[in-house]
């Protein structure tokens, strides 16, 4: 597909879309703390830059797959956010019946298949949905994310192996806010430039600006227009930051209050916001107007 451009119409969805989601998770905190949340809790507050230019990037009938910090995903993608607050409470009007919980959210309906708690697991599950699509002749893409942590793994491997061999049309992206867990990066492995990983399969590569919409975009968009035209996967690190601990059990002793507040200076709505006063894209009454839609929403 021609790529879309990215316009003052994109900027004000992607201001309103990434403060949505920053709220729905910072209220599904809120109903942890008061027990009407069970089990664990990932929030995906700091990353919300790379699910805004994924999903601009994305096509109809294009696939998407990711761990277990997965609320808002579907949301992004046109679930009603009131079925994911239910699943999250438990609800048999959740996206799962209730069963699933905070790590198991479901949409295929809208090209959202979960969603999984098994660090790794979703990646072999990602190249199926590739696989799919190919085998039927489709011209559609599947994003599979997985984090810093999950591509040690060695499903991560095995599945690069067979995506190159067979020329999958599916984008590995990698979200590399810095820690697995409590384990940093530097931590993990003898080295830290994740996407070279894809060398030793010939895999084209790259790092990406996880905290700019617009890097995120032109990088997925890329790699997602050359799976289309049957030259197989694209491995991306989307280099960001998760502002709050890995689930809500996290004491974050692991890092430092200066660490946090370097990268909350590079807040993605921030910086989003500012751009749309720079460029005098909307009136400070009409930010105001997209807050409070936002708020009335994240309430009801």
């Amino acid at each position: 597909m021609a790529k879309k451009r990215v316009t003052k119409a994109t900027y004000l969805k992607w201001y309103e879309d990434m403060l949505f989601w920053r709220k729905f998770e910072d209220m599904s905190a809120a109903l942890y703390i008061q027990q009407k949340i069970r089990g664990f809790l990932h929030l995906y507050n700091g990353q919300e830059a790379v699910l805004a230019g994924s999903a601009y990037a994305m096509q109809e009938g294009d696939n998407m797959i990711t761990a277990y910090r997965n609320h808002v995903q579907p949301v992004a993608l046109g679930e009603d956010p009131r079925r994911i607050m239910a699943e999250l409470m438990g609800k048999v009007t959740g996206t799962s019946r209730g069963k699933g919980g905070s790590m198991h959210m479901f949409s295929p309906d809208k090209g959202f298949w979960g969603g999984h708690g098994i660090v790794g697991g979703q990646i072999p599950l990602g190249a199926g949905l590739a696989f799919a699509d190919q085998y039927n002749g489709k011209k559609n893409v599947t994003l599979t994310y997985m984090g810093d942590g999950a591509i040690r793994q060695g499903s991560w491997h095995e599945t690069a192996n067979l995506a190159m061999l067979w020329k999958l049309p599916v984008v590995f992206c990698v979200e590399n806010n810095g820690y697995a867990m409590g384990t940093s990066v530097e931590r993990t492995a003898n080295h830290t430039e994740i996407y070279k990983l894809g060398l030793g399969y010939d895999m084209p590569c790259r790092a990406v600006d996880g905290m700019d919409p617009v890097a995120v975009y032109d990088a997925v968009y890329e790699s997602a227009e050359r799976a289309r035209k049957g030259d197989g996967p694209t491995l991306l690190e989307i280099r960001t930051y998760r502002y709050k601990g890995h689930s809500m059990s996290d004491p974050q002793k692991y890092r430092s209050k200066e660490e946090v507040a370097e990268y909350q200076a590079k807040d993605p709505i921030t910086l989003c916001l500012n751009k749309i006063k720079e460029e005098k894209w909307a009136t400070d009454e009409e930010i105001a107007t997209i807050d409070q839609r936002v708020k009335d929403l994240v309430a009801v």
